[in-house]
């Protein structure tokens, strides 16, 4: 009789793991072989060590090219993990059995080599290869779906984890279902064909095990392969099927460690394992697996999100819910409350049957945000080593407590250090933050404020998938971005950010995706909003030596896009959208002041701003602004704005209609009252004018405009209107004590300044 025991398991399956558990105790295994990489089987007593916490993920890749890597994520419920615990705990041997990763690394630079060849295989045998396909990537979904579940765990726990008798036997069932599953596939799918390499692989580990145990040995490996191991091979023939591995990778070019993973990503296939559809239930049904109120509690977990969204749920609700779930479990003839009974129930009792309120709590209930922690000795992954081989070559520190730093972006060190913080922004690290939002762009100087935070680290992790220096890994990931988006302003900043991080590749994509977008884009508010992230990209031209092509070209033709928009789409706005367009149009004025334009483009929006003021049918809010940007430009003359302010603040017009004028007008401009006389007696004139009832509603709106002003300011703009314009013209008065002391402070300040001799006078 055979030594060898066979645990078909489902990959981040809580269930195979309570049922892998109580058959390890009852089998007490001298060895347990896991599937998982044979080449990194030193790395597995680092799960056991006191400072792991799942989910992480074992990473191999190649040292000169690390996208070419692999994961092989563990959560705390994974049969794999847990056997790996059981064989640390009782000293057990304990081996990884599958294709080394540095033959899995290597075949992956030739899978790419031979991917249209693979596409052609592909197509011919078209027949069964979409059926072979899902099963190979979740057999165990594919039984659930033959028997009406919607999930491959649910049925799992209603026909494995609750059977009753001895635990091997069920894992002998699983078995036997899995060799009818396997009698359907084609054989000549890619897929399979790959399989029956690795299982002649992990046949000739498990032959090896044999010689040297003596003892029962526990084989933890995906259900779908058990029967292959089982079958009985020659070991010259597994031997003659693995020769069509690639050669392995020298042992210098292979790294390995363990990463801190996410729960959110165990919903990603990756590895040997298909993803899990809601890891943070599985995590639920593991914790609770002994608790006779797994539902209750699951329902307490749901009602707690739901309130922190502003919904009202009441304990009766989801006593109700608890309920319904049940009901639903017995019509259905199921052993136990499954996941698709909670969510019916929540939808229906706590959600009032609107299944979109459901979805706004559904990533955060089923997908969490746990982070893993790895041990401290656990090598690096290569986004950090190129992290901190920068950090050492720049002399930039990493230090929790925030601290300034300002960059002259004309020295090497400054610009590589501002390099090097803008694109850890773009990878979501804010290691760096702009302490003056961005004020200085384009400039030779950048204001920082420095803060180091422990859980970058797996934010580096997550980006790997983007490339394995910081470098490549931004220009990806911004390209990426930049061909997904639609918004020709959001692209404008993408491609300004590029430049900011010297992303050439990604910048040059995306200058180009512009001018295309450009052409197609008739939006007025979204061609406003482009000009000044343009003009900011144009304004690197001499701060970081970049080539920007067709940059200004692309401005000027936007701004007159713009400029012939404008008159129309300022017409009839409710007060929502006219701030919204006041915020995009002083922007891009004040932008476009900084910029040579040629004569024609700068006559085309004169012209437009011009039709703004005299339109009647411009809303007010933005007439008022376009007027006091033609004035502040001598564009329009004193006499004319005189009349146009009498006119629009008059007692004539509505109260509601002249505080939009003045709102357009005065703000962030207040501070003209202070020496424009002409504007202070207009704004006089309207104030004194109004009622008691109209200066009352029209109060908040002084008071956000107002606010602007600094305490001097108000003092000063106080005086001119209590005292005079004449009377305060000054900007301090002249003390008669001090003005008769003067010469001889002047004298001494004089000697000072000469070295001892005083100076004539």
């Amino acid at each position: 009789m055979s030594n060898v025991h066979y645990f078909g398991i489902r990959h981040h399956g809580p269930g195979s793991s309570q049922r892998l558990m109580a058959a390890l105790q009852a089998l007490q295994p001298e060895c347990i072989l896991v599937e998982g990489p044979a080449d990194c089987s030193a790395l597995l007593p680092m799960l056991a060590a006191n400072d792991t916490r799942p989910p992480v993920a074992l990473l191999a890749y190649t040292a000169e090219d690390a996208t070419q890597s692999v994961f092989y994520p563990f959560a705390e419920y994974s049969p794999e993990y847990q056997a790996t615990l059981y064989a640390i705990k009782h000293s057990t041997e304990l081996a990884f059995i599958d294709v080394p990763v540095n033959i899995q690394l290597a075949s992956q630079a030739q899978a790419s080599d031979e991917a249209e060849q693979t596409q052609a295989e592909e197509d011919k045998t078209r027949e069964g290869h979409d059926e072979t396909r899902a099963l190979t990537s979740d057999p165990i979904a594919v039984l659930a779906n033959l028997a009406g579940y919607e999930d491959g765990e649910a049925w799992w726990n209603d026909l494995i984890e609750q059977s009753h008798g001895n635990d091997l036997e069920v894992f002998n069932a699983v078995s036997s279902a899995m060799a009818a599953l396997r009698e359907s596939i084609n054989p000549a799918h890619p897929a399979i064909q790959r399989d029956l390499v690795r299982e002649a692989y992990m046949r000739l580990e498990i032959a090896k095990a044999k010689k040297h145990c003596s003892g029962p040995i526990a084989v933890v490996c995906g259900a779908w392969h058990v029967p292959a191991l089982q079958e009985k091979h020659t070991a010259k023939s597994d031997r003659e099927l693995i020769k069509t591995l690639p050669a392995k990778l020298s042992a210098k070019k292979l790294k390995a460690t363990w990463v801190p993973w996410t729960s959110a990503r165990l919903s990603s296939a990756s590895g040997y394992g298909a993803g899990v559809t809601a890891p943070m239930w599985y995590q639920h049904l593991w914790q609770q697996q002994n608790n006779a109120n797994l539902v209750t509690h699951w329902l307490v977990k749901v009602t707690e999100q739901m309130r922190l969204i502003g919904q009202v749920v009441s304990t009766a609700s989801v006593i109700e819910a608890t309920r319904l779930c049940q009901t639903l479990a017995a019509v259905r003839g199921r052993p136990s409350v499954g996941f698709e009974e909670i969510r019916e129930a929540v939808i229906a009792c706590l959600c009032f049957g609107e299944a979109k309120i459901w979805q706004q709590i559904e990533a955060k209930v089923l997908l969490g945000a746990e982070v893993g922690e790895i041990p401290a000795d656990a090598p690096l992954i290569p986004l950090i080593e190129d992290l901190q081989q920068q950090q050492k070559k720049l002399k930039l520190k990493p230090e929790a407590l925030p601290r300034d730093l300002s960059l002259d972006l004309r020295s090497e060190a400054g610009e590589g250090k501002s390099v090097l913080l803008h694109r850890l922004n773009i990878l979501d690290i804010p290691w760096g933050v702009l302490s003056d939002s961005g004020k200085s762009r384009g400039t030779f100087r950048e204001n920082w404020r420095l803060t180091w935070q422990p859980e970058y680290a797996v934010k580096l992790v997550e980006h790997l998938v983007f490339g394995s220096t910081i470098a490549q890994a931004a220009n990806t990931k911004m390209t990426e971005q930049m061909r997904t988006q639609r918004s020709l302003s959001k692209l404008a900043s993408y491609v300004s950010g590029c430049l900011e991080a010297q992303l050439d590749q990604a910048a040059s994509i995306g200058i180009t995706l512009l001018e295309k977008r450009a052409a197609q884009s008739s939006d007025c508010i979204e061609l406003l909003e482009s000009i000044p992230p343009l003009i900011d990209v144009s304004r690197y031209g001499t701060a970081r030596k970049i080539s920007l092509g067709h940059i200004e070209e692309l401005i000027e033709r936007l701004t007159v896009q713009a400029a012939i928009s404008i008159p129309y789409a300022c017409r009839n706005l409710d007060d929502d959208e006219a701030s919204h367009y006041h915020r995009a149009l002083i922007a891009s004025h004040h932008a476009l002041l900084v910029t040579d334009w040629n004569g024609a483009v700068e006559s085309q929006w004169w012209k437009a701003l011009n039709t703004l003021v005299e339109s009647g049918q411009t809303s007010l809010q933005l007439a008022g602004l376009a007027a006091r940007l033609m004035y502040q430009a001598d564009k329009m003359a004193t006499s004319e704005l005189e009349l146009l302010l009498g006119k629009m603040l008059s007692a004539a017009v509505i109260p509601a209609d002249a505080a939009r004028y003045f709102d357009g007008f005065f703000s962030d401009a207040v501070d003209r009252l202070l020496y424009d006389d002409i504007l202070l007696s207009a704004i006089e004139h309207w104030l004194v004018g109004l009622d008691e009832t109209a200066f009352v509603e029209c109060l908040p709106l002084f008071r956000r405009i107002f606010a602007s002003l600094d305490a001097m300011e108000r003092k000063r703009l106080i005086d001119r209107v209590l005292l005079g314009r004449e009377q305060v013209s000054v900007e301090f008065a002249i003390n008669e004590r001090a003005l008769q002391s003067w010469p001889q402070h002047l004298a001494s300040i004089s000697t000072l300044l000469n070295g001892g001799k005083q100076w004539q006078m």
